[in-house]
Order: structure tokens, then sequence, then C-alpha cells
């Protein structure tokens, strides 16, 4: 049973940045997709960032250039660096995890095609115009 943990989130002013974190603990290993999916009122539930264990990513149209998503090893966690952001990106950011193989099961992952294992507890981001 995997447990993550998310942090980060925050208000913010459009065109700030912030950075959240997810660190994933009791997974034994092996391949796997993990990533942020956001909910913003009003719309369906995105699937924003992800990545595989070999490092292969996913990035949403709305946020390629702007967000970047990176791993570290060592501490089994997931960040996801956002910049400029503006209030379109304000949403409930929730962090998940699945057994992924093969490497293409990303984008499956990513778009809900396959069924997410674990979720975080959700972190706020809130920006303001």
């Amino acid at each position: 049973q995997a447990q993550l943990t998310e942090s980060g989130g925050g208000s913010v002013q459009a065109g700030e940045s912030l950075r959240l974190s997810c660190t994933a603990s009791g997974y034994t290993g092996g391949m796997v997709c993990m990533g942020w999916f956001r909910r913003i009122s009003g719309k369906d539930e995105e699937g924003v960032a992800g990545i595989y264990t070999t490092g292969s990513t996913y990035y949403a149209d709305s946020v390629k250039g702007r967000f970047t998503i990176s791993r570290d090893k060592a501490t089994n966690s997931v960040y996801l660096q956002m910049n400029n952001l503006t209030s379109e990106d304000t949403a409930m950011y929730y962090c998940a995890l699945s057994q992924c193989f093969p490497a293409g099961d990303l984008v499956k992952f990513m778009t809900r095609q396959k069924r997410v294992n674990y979720w975080g507890e959700g972190t706020q981001v809130t920006v303001s115009s």
C-alpha cells in the first residue's frame, strides 16, 4: 500500500511560481507512472504532467513550456515546477501513482485510460489575477 504525501500548494499572484512535491512511501518499487492531475472548477479532470521510471514525461498542452516535472530517485519523490502561473491554473492538484509497463502506459495513465492505483489528498493552488 503506497502513501503519497503532497506539499507546495498555496496562493500566489499571476506570473509567480510554485513547486509542488510528492513523496511516495510504502511502495515496493518497480516500474511506475507518477503524475499530477488537477480539478478546475467547472471543467473536467485534467492530467497535468506525468513521468515514468525511465524518465519519459507527459505534459498537457495547456502547461507545456511553463511546467516541468522531475524526479528524485533517492527520496522517491516527484516535483512539479510551475512557472508563469495564471488564474486558469487555479485548481486542486493531486499526485497519483500506478504500476506501469511498458513506457507507453504513461499516456494511458495520464488520460485516465489506465486506472490510477493511488491518489494523494491534494494540494490547493490559487492564482490571483
